[in-house]
């Protein structure tokens, strides 16, 4: 059954319990970011600390910079070194790759790794450049352009073909802006079970850089206590309402950075 996205969705989510402790309420671990970028890796970081107790995040060695960048934008982190990740993944719910992470063949064995790693695996930008759709499993979330949908699948992404690729490759995905009804734009969910949403949230704003690395920090968050499907959902809900409140602001002159600092007010409004 096909649903529109809606408050409920976060509604749905997990909450902390009022006896809980540091740990209890997720734990992410991102893979990001390369020695030629690092901008999206900020943002998906930043996203996630505001929904999870701790974020572990690991880059190549040479980019130091990003992780200065990172360490002065918050103290919410713990980096890890590349060379460590089985380390620090069984203390992980689950794992955010690829924003800004690079094509090459050290990044394709390192995503293949993770997608054998048994963790739930948020797989965003270059991750879905390097692998195929047939070593996807249940515990992936694809979240795919048109353009990276295409390249991934080898069909362009429409209200019929997300869910049945979800089905076929037994995955979830959150293909974003998607052309529907009447020529509008919505984000289409589906996963491998048959379950289906479309949130057709935001504003033509979100078209700038960055915005899609915001929904992607959003989901892994997410995914850490809760199932892919309602992960999905709930962030595509939230990445729209939070670039609404910035249009009201600034009308279209905003930046993915704004967005990210209106996602926890959308989350609260929605509560």
């Amino acid at each position: 059954m096909v649903q529109a996205v809606s408050p409920a969705r976060v509604r749905a989510l997990f909450r902390p319990a009022r006896d809980s402790h540091k740990g209890q309420n997720g734990v992410l671990l991102i893979v990001a970011g390369s020695k030629q970028y690092h901008g999206s890796a900020v943002l998906a970081t930043l996203t996630a600390t505001k929904f999870v107790d701790l974020v572990y995040f690991s880059s190549v060695p040479q980019n130091n910079a990003l992780i200065k960048k990172l360490k002065l934008a918050t103290a919410c982190i713990i980096t890890v070194p590349r060379a460590s990740l089985k380390k620090w993944l069984p203390a992980c719910d689950a794992v955010l790759v690829g924003p800004g992470l690079g094509r090459g063949k050290q990044e394709r064995a390192l995503v293949k790794s993770l997608l054998h790693s048994g963790k739930k695996l948020v797989l965003d930008a270059d991750a879905l450049r390097v692998i195929t759709p047939g070593e996807l499993n249940e515990n992936c979330l694809v979240t795919p352009h048109p353009g990276e949908f295409l390249a991934l699948f080898g069909e362009s992404p429409s209200a019929k073909n997300v869910p049945a690729l979800a089905k076929k490759y037994g995955c979830t995905i959150l293909a974003k802006g998607i052309l529907g009804a009447k020529g509008k734009r919505a984000d289409a969910i589906a996963s491998f079970d048959g379950k289906t949403a479309f949130s057709s949230g935001g504003n033509a704003g979100m078209t700038k850089g960055g915005t899609g690395d915001v929904l992607a920090g959003l989901c892994a968050a997410f995914a850490c206590k809760n199932p892919l499907f309602i992960s999905a959902c709930a962030a595509a809900y939230l990445n729209g309402k939070a670039g609404e409140l910035c249009h009201k602001k600034y009308r279209f002159a905003y930046s993915a950075e704004d967005l990210v600092g209106e996602v926890q007010i959308a989350y609260a409004k929605s509560l």
